[in-house]
C-alpha cells in the first residue's frame, strides 16, 4: 500500500469514528488529507471501498495479533486460548476505539462480513496449525481438526457481540470468562494434563 493510500485510510478511519459513515463524503476525507478528490479516486472507487479498506486494515492488524500468539513458544493449549482471548480483546479494542465506526459496524454486519472472508480463511488455518500441532504433541484428541477448527471459529464469531457489548452476563470478568473457555476447550479438545 502506498503511502498516500494509507494516509487516506488512516484519515477515512479518524473521520468514520469521529462523525459516523454516513456523516462523511469522499471530499471529507481528501480535505483531511490534503489531497484533490481526484486523488482519492485514483485508489478507490468511492467511500464504500474506502470504508471496507479501513475495516481491513483494522482485521489486518488483529491477525498480527493472533499471528503472534500462535508463534510464541506456549503449549499448544495455552496457545489456543490466548489466541482466541487476543482475538476477542483486539476485536473489542478495534469496535471501541473507532467511535461512530462501532455503531456502523454493528448496523452494516452483512457489509463488514464481506471484508471478513479473507480474515476468516487466515485465522481459520492459524486455528488449524495450532491444533495440528496439539495433535502432534499429544496435547489434543481431535477426531476431524477440519470441523473442529470449523466450530470454534463460529463460537468465536457468535461471542464476538455480546464480548463487545459487554453482555455475556452480569458480574463475568474477563478472568471468569477465560477459565469457563479454558475447561469449555479441555472438555472439547480432550486436553492431556502435561
Amino acid at each position: 500500500m502506498t503511502e498516500t493510500k494509507k494516509r487516506i485510510v488512516n484519515k477515512a478511519r479518524e473521520l468514520f469514528a469521529k462523525q459516523g459513515y454516513e456523516n462523511v463524503n469522499v471530499n471529507d476525507i481528501a480535505s483531511a488529507c490534503d489531497i484533490g478528490r481526484r486523488t482519492v479516486y485514483t485508489y478507490f472507487t468511492g467511500k464504500d471501498e474506502i470504508y471496507m479498506a479501513v475495516i481491513e486494515t483494522e482485521l489486518e492488524r488483529l491477525m498480527a495479533c493472533m499471528e503472534a500468539v500462535a508463534q510464541a513458544d506456549l503449549s499448544p493449549d495455552r496457545k489456543l486460548l490466548e489466541m482466541i482471548f487476543t482475538r476477542l480483546v483486539a476485536i473489542k479494542e478495534v469496535v471501541h476505539r473507532n467511535g461512530s465506526l462501532k455503531a456502523d459496524f454493528f448496523q452494516d454486519i452483512m457489509l463488514v462480513e464481506k471484508v471478513r472472508k479473507r480474515f476468516d480463511r487466515k485465522e481459520m488455518g492459524l486455528l488449524r496449525r495450532v491444533l495440528n500441532e496439539g495433535v502432534k504433541k499429544d496435547v489434543f484428541h481431535i477426531e476431524n481438526i477440519g470441523l473442529t477448527v470449523q466450530i470454534i471459529h463460529y463460537c468465536l464469531k457468535g461471542l464476538e457481540v455480546p464480548y463487545i457489548k459487554d453482555t455475556l452476563g452480569p458480574g463475568i470478568s474477563d478472568d471468569m470468562a477465560k477459565r469457563i473457555v479454558e475447561n469449555i476447550l479441555a472438555g472439547a479438545l480432550r486436553v492431556r494434563n502435561q
